[in-house]
């Protein structure tokens, strides 16, 4: 009787159980479903009651049109190519400086633009606003690009900005080129008809951003700190208007980066006896490297989609897809295994889904048959934002497990912080409503910038940095990036023109509307269900 008693218990604790799982997986679907057919988080901005400010059209004409033309090919025709931090061409740089000068006079003559050349060759423009109480914000831009050369297959020479249908081809015309010279071109534009900013703002034009801006940007960021300078926000390169790019999404996507990915050099180096190659050792020091450089490989750091800012990424995203996508992007507090499982299959989402091991270098070697006593690997890692620079310097310590293998952090930092992206986020907010002004058809969305830029160096001036340009990208176009056949096409960077004439404007508003719709019920829903049992 006994051990029956037990089995009918046992059974019922099992039917319990049953139901109540049951019970959950029910709830779990209900709320998934909900949250499928509710996430649309562009119509809160679109029905907001924006405070009215005095607007400048923008209107262009056509003797116009051909001058910021010609002042933007010629600014892609100068080399001013960075090619190590100390290593810059600047010959090119002080061209650079004098076509800023003729492109911009007025700019560059008004009395109410205070403008210092810092470090020799960057640029720090402060234009203060009629109400001193608004807190200033600022816009970045770099003056430098990564080399190029003509034999590697370019369709036009890389400074020669030639154009091809309706494309301009060259070197820094997507990176960063077109930002600078359409932040300058906007801000003439303005000035020409006697526009004087509510709110004040800076304009830092860095020259060494492509080896990592330790001479321009952090020298104008120790200017501003000795000034006591804060900023509401920083608008700087990084993300952009992804048309075609995401597959099964409906219609085109712009992000704003709210953070950077952090990033580490490592050194891995490995000191051996030398000796003749006709006696060799079981392993050279080139052997052993190469083994640890493969475990490496073979080992890439853990998954961590979902649990970093790419989450908002999808999820401001998700109404844009049909079904089954749109059901997954929704939820991706329950889905994200699934998906970091497909994104890692590419290189271009798998960069979102963990922290990214480039092997860059291989030195070792002198003479043919000479054992190697000596080599040397360097890797390149964009560490995720859930990670930090010293948790990935340890796994990369138990993956080589070897201690002939030498292992030396070169530099590096943490991911950069999230910045606020809510509907109380002046910076995004402002940058959303200027982009649907342009574009009312685009999908806006927080991101992640895998690579770095120059604005890390002003984190500590203001709480919220972005990264965002509204560059187009259709397929192929992003490795075009420090790749070949970079362009833009005509049409684009007139429109970048009037991003930032528009921009000026915009951060005029003294304060964002009421919360209005989608963006304030997504605060409330974001996060994952919490369940009590």
């Amino acid at each position: 009787m006994a051990g029956q008693s037990t089995k009918i218990r046992l059974w019922k604790f099992v039917k319990i159980t049953c139901l109540s799982l049951t019970g959950l997986l029910i709830v779990l679907l209900l709320v998934a479903a909900i949250r499928t057919f509710s996430l649309d988080v562009n119509v809160g901005l679109n029905l907001a009651n924006w405070e009215k400010t005095k607007t400048i059209a923008p209107d262009i004409s056509h003797k116009q049109r051909e001058l910021l033309l010609a002042n933007f090919k010629a600014a892609i025709r100068i080399p001013t190519v960075s090619f190590s931090e100390t290593d810059l061409n600047t010959t090119a740089l002080a061209e650079f400086n004098l076509l800023l000068e003729r492109a911009f006079p007025i700019v560059f003559s008004s009395d109410l633009v205070k403008h210092e050349v810092v470090a020799d060759y960057s640029h720090l423009f402060w234009v203060p606003g009629t109400d001193p109480t608004l807190m200033p914000y600022m816009l970045l831009a770099h003056i430098d690009v990564v080399p190029a050369a003509e034999s590697d297959g370019w369709e036009a020479p890389p400074f020669s900005a030639a154009e091809i249908d309706g494309f301009i081809y060259g070197r820094g015309t997507i990176d960063n080129k077109q930002s600078l010279m359409g932040i300058l071109q906007g801000l003439e534009y303005l000035l020409e008809r006697d526009y004087r900013p509510r709110r004040g703002f800076y304009i830092a034009l860095g020259h060494d951003e492509e080896v990592n801006g330790n001479a321009g940007a952090a020298n104008m960021a120790k200017v501003l700190r000795s000034r006591g300078v804060q900023l509401a926000f920083v608008l700087d390169e990084g993300l952009a208007v992804l048309d075609g790019i995401i597959s099964g999404l409906d219609g085109p996507a712009a992000l704003i980066g709210i953070s950077e990915k952090g990033m580490a050099n490592v050194k891995l180096s490995v000191t051996t006896a030398p000796g003749h190659s006709s006696m060799p050792p079981r392993q050279t020091s080139i052997g052993i490297l190469a083994a640890a450089v493969t475990r490496l490989e073979d080992s890439p750091m853990p998954r961590l989609f979902g649990s970093g800012p790419e989450r908002g990424t999808f999820e401001h995203l998700a109404h844009k897809f049909g079904l089954p996508l749109r059901f997954i992007m929704s939820n991706i507090w329950l889905f994200s295994p699934l998906l970091g499982r497909v994104m890692e299959r590419k290189p271009d989402t798998n960069a979102f889904v963990r922290t990214t091991t480039a092997v860059t270098m291989f030195n070792s070697g002198v003479k043919i048959n000479i054992i190697a006593p000596y080599a040397e690997a360097f890797v390149n890692l964009r560490i995720h934002s859930a990670q930090t620079l010293q948790e990935v310097l340890d796994l990369i310590r138990s993956t080589v497990s070897d201690e002939r293998v030498k292992v030396e952090l070169v530099n590096g930092f943490d991911p950069l912080p999230v910045s606020a992206y809510d509907e109380a986020a002046f910076g995004f907010q402002i940058i959303k409503k200027t982009v649907l002004d342009m574009f009312p058809q685009v999908t806006v969305a927080p991101g992640v910038c895998v690579g770095n830029t120059d604005s890390r160096h002003y984190a500590d001036l203001t709480r919220d940095l972005y990264r965002f340009a509204p560059t187009w990208f259709k397929p192929g176009d992003p490795q075009r990036f420090h790749g070949l056949n970079e362009r833009i096409s005509v049409k684009n960077y007139e429109e970048l023109v009037t991003f930032y004439f528009l921009l000026f404007q915009n951060c005029d508003i003294t304060k964002l509307p009421e919360p209005h719709g989608s963006d304030h019920e997504l605060k409330q829903t974001v996060g994952c269900p919490s369940f009590r049992l």
